[in-house]
């Protein structure tokens, strides 16, 4: 901007006071210009003004959208009853567990008996019913069923169990839960906590032994219902359509709320920027609780009539099968589905699949460009967002390692930026006025984006308990007196206005004077163990300065090379940033969506009478991990053993 004023400076000057003509002024400026450093911003123009030009048509796109079905007060049902007109016999769903097929007219009747099911139970518009199954056609039709007749679903993580799910179905105020009969046992386990007002229902396989007292069969009882469609309450695009639980890595699950409008936009921007079509199959292994699968996932058949396959689960072994069975052209990842994938032995049928898009998000960076040539993927559709933020990102043009970008030619027409944190307590840096500093190109920073309530596309909708908002928000961010969304996502931009992501807030720790990204040093971890899971993660010592590195392998066999391991890693990391401890496990706890839970492991520190596992110490004076015992781990925390 200074740059620009100085040009428009010099013009006045040379063309108002000296009166040279306008064919010695141009050049003049041109060169100044470009002489400043414009140079930059020319190239930065002309690698960039495609994609930018791209996304700016994507927003429009969207955005024109989102005013028309608030205008005409539209809801997800009238939206997929418009899906139905045009598709109407045309496959929706695909169960992979029967093969069954669902057209787009059998799921609206399907969904049909839902809502004039639950009329006759007198459900009324603002009830929620949590519903808790694994995946399956019919979780669809449950909630979409639910939403046209204004009743909220609460989509529960079906490997919950007794405190965490009584605390997901209690904060949801649920009438009634519907549950898969392959999760009978966990609902008898806490169903007296639930209280006697709570509707039992039972999907699938019916034994009335089996489940808790008053529990019913939902099958009969759908058959028995009509197949019209009730009348649609009075509902707009900013109302509550369900509720989606965080994974719960730092605490209980907190259940976001999602509006129809935020569903639809969460589908849209990823349908248009990543150029799909509705002649798409849509592969989606993820679980239908979470926004990636429910969301991104479904909602690309409910609203741009895609036809989706639909898995119990994901399996590493039977991926490309199911994918080459159903000519899938799209398929769904998240977290460290793809390097499972990388882990699995090379198979003919890698090659004969006709998958052109892998759509997700949480592709590591090490590992990119071996996914896209072993299985010939040409396009990775790498996005970052989250079920209740406004500062989604898309990397739109197939960047390598990038989750997005954000404009550098215009870069107020998308309101996010990063700015700076204090790297160990993570709070965020504002200058002498009070406003949060933007980092530059390379600096790591937050990721923040500004909240506007009237704009759909900039909203933020928060959770059911409004004291866990706070958390999420903050003022004076972009300029004194606004408010933003905090991602809790620490990101690096390039000068071209890609973003990398690089850890979560919290995760980051310093060791000798530098910071540690948790997720590089994993996915380095990761690769020098043959793909292995690896949690990287930061533990206190006592008289030490910052946190000590330490990675939990997963590792059952027990195969792991410590000598060769440490070799390699002398060569792959600075010494800062190699872990000082090692704990050799089973297996690492995940979230359902294939993200590691830290927060046991830190607690459980590197203490040998608090850990059942096998620990080791990196030895400075042998260069080698060493078995970590009771006397050795006593010789660190009082100082006498050099880390």
């Amino acid at each position: 901007m200074m740059r620009l004023a100085c040009c428009t400076v010099l013009l006045f000057l040379l063309r108002l006071l000296v009166g040279l003509p306008w064919f010695q002024v141009l050049p003049s400026i041109l060169i100044f210009y470009l002489g400043s450093g414009g140079w930059k911003f020319v190239l930065i123009f002309a690698k960039t003004i495609s994609r930018d030009l791209h996304a700016a048509g994507v927003l429009l796109k969207v955005k024109s959208n989102v005013n028309r079905h608030l205008k005409e007060r539209n809801t997800l049902p009238k939206i997929f009853a418009e899906t139905v007109h045009r598709h109407g016999d045309k496959t929706a769903l695909i169960f992979e567990g029967t093969g069954e097929k669902w057209s787009f007219r059998q799921l609206d009747e399907y969904s049909n008996r839902v809502a004039n099911l639950l009329l006759q139970r007198g459900f009324v518009e603002g009830d929620v019913v949590a519903l808790f199954m694994e995946n399956r056609s019919q979780y669809v039709g449950l909630w979409l069923g639910m939403a046209k007749i204004g009743v909220e679903a609460a989509l529960i993580n079906f490997n919950l169990r007794l405190e965490a799910l009584v605390h997901c179905v209690t904060i949801s105020n649920a009438k009634a839960v519907v549950f898969g009969s392959e999760l009978t046992e966990a609902v008898c386990e806490v169903h007296s906590s639930m209280g006697k007002t709570v509707q039992m229902l039972c999907s699938g396989d019916w034994d009335p032994k089996s489940v808790p007292a008053g529990t019913e069969s939902l099958e009969p009882l759908l058959d028995a219902a009509p197949t019209h469609l009730p009348i649609r309450p009075d509902r707009c695009f900013t109302d509550r359509l369900f509720y989606i639980y965080t994974s719960g890595t730092t605490g209980m699950p907190k259940a976001a709320i999602v509006v129809h409008s935020r569903y639809y936009r969460m589908a849209a921007l990823v349908y248009y920027g990543f150029g799909m079509t509705s002649d798409d199959v849509l592969y989606d292994c993820l679980p239908l609780y979470h926004s990636a699968g429910n969301i991104v996932g479904v909602g690309q058949c409910l609203i741009h009539g895609m036809t989706v396959v639909i898995n119990k689960k994901f399996s590493a072994s039977r991926f490309w099968d199911h994918c080459a069975k159903y000519n899938c052209t799209i398929v769904q990842y998240i977290g460290e589905i793809c390097r499972y994938l990388l882990n699995q032995p090379v198979k003919d049928i890698e090659g004969k699949h006709k998958v052109r898009m892998a759509l997700g998000n949480g592709l590591r960076q090490s590992i990119w460009e071996e996914f896209t040539s072993r299985f010939n993927v040409p396009q990775i559709a790498e996005f970052y967002g989250a079920t209740e933020c406004n500062c989604s990102l898309g990397n739109f043009d197939n960047m390598t390692g990038a989750c997005g970008f954000n404009s550098q030619i215009l870069p107020f027409i998308y309101p996010i930026r990063l700015v700076k944190v204090d790297e160990e307590t993570m709070e965020l840096i504002r200058g002498p006025d009070g406003v949060c500093i933007p980092c530059g190109p390379g600096e790591p920073g937050q990721l923040v984006g500004r909240i506007n309530q009237k704009d759909p596309l900039r909203r933020f909708d928060g959770y059911v308990n409004e004291g866990a908002n706070s958390k999420k928000t903050a003022n004076s961010v972009f300029k004194k007196g606004d408010t933003a969304y905090l991602s809790g996502d620490v990101l690096v931009m390039d000068q071209y206005g890609y973003m990398y992501f690089k850890d979560r807030t919290g995760d980051t720790f310093r060791w000798k004077g530098e910071n540690v990204s948790t997720t590089e040093v994993e996915g380095t971890l990761s690769r020098l163990l043959d793909m292995k899971d690896v949690v990287v993660y930061g533990v206190e010592v006592p008289g030490a300065e910052g946190k000590a590195g330490m990675a939990a392998v997963a590792d059952p066999e027990r195969s792991t090379d410590l000598e060769k391991f440490g070799k390699d890693l002398e060569k792959a990391l600075p010494p800062y940033a190699r872990p000082v401890f090692l704990r050799f496990l089973k297996e690492v706890n995940k979230t359902g969506t294939y993200k590691f839970q830290k927060t046991d492991m830190r607690r459980d520190g590197f203490d040998p009478s608090m850990v059942s596992d096998k620990l080791y110490f990196l030895d400075p004076t042998r260069g080698r991990y060493v078995e970590l015992h009771q006397e050795l781990y006593s010789s660190i925390i009082s100082g006498k053993q050099k880390l």
